[in-house]
Parts: structure tokens; sequence; C-alpha cells
């Protein structure tokens, strides 16, 4: 039974996507076979030029721009680097104290039935 429903559910999608196609391949057929330009591309193209023509940034040029850009962001991530390596040595300083502390204290211990008088 449940089967059945299967199919026929099959079968009628099927039926509906043809009936679609067909219904649409007059139109599809219409279309022009040439590729416009994507309007984002053009946008951007526009923008670009429209900066360029501000009084400001007539004189300045691209390349020194991403130069500067890039080196502030080498900058920045150079003193980040430094922040956590010093961050991290703390750490491990601490580990280190905690680890050498433990140390002196576990050999100070007595172990069990060592250091005690035992009666007789």
């Amino acid at each position: 039974m449940i089967g059945l429903i299967a199919t026929t559910i099959l079968i009628g999608s099927a039926l509906g996507m043809f009936v679609i196609l067909f219904r649409k391949i007059p139109i599809l057929v219409g279309l022009p076979k040439t590729i416009e330009k994507p309007l984002l591309a053009d946008w951007w193209q526009k923008l670009k030029e429209n900066i360029k023509n501000l009084p400001p940034l007539k004189s300045l040029s691209s390349e020194i721009f991403i130069q500067k850009v890039l080196s502030k962001t080498r900058i920045l991530t150079l003193r980040i680097e430094n922040k956590i390596a010093n961050y991290l040595q703390k750490l491990r300083e601490k580990a280190q104290k905690k680890n050498e502390d433990n140390y002196w204290q576990e050999l100070k211990k007595p172990k069990d039935g060592e250091g005690k008088s035992q009666p007789e």
C-alpha cells in the first residue's frame, strides 16, 4: 500500500515537471543567446571611477594605499603575536613554578611507613 502511494506521488511529480518544462520551452527559446555583463561588475567599475574622481583622492595611488594598509596590518599582527608570546611565557612560568613547588613538597612528605616509629 505504501509502495503504491509512493509510486503515484513519483509519477505525478514527474508529470508535473514535464508539463512545466514544455510550457516554458517557447519562452526559453525566445531569450537572447548572448550573456550580458553582470550588473555587479559594472556597478563596481562605476564606484571605483567615482572614488578616483573625488578631489582629496585624485592624487592617491592605489598601490601606495594598499602598501600602507598591508604594512599596518603586518604591524598589528606582529604586536598581537608578541602579546600572545608574552602570555604563553607567563603561563609556562606559572606552570613550572607550580610543578617545582609540588616536587619539593612531595619530597618533604614522608611515605607511608617511613619516618614513623613502629611500636614493637
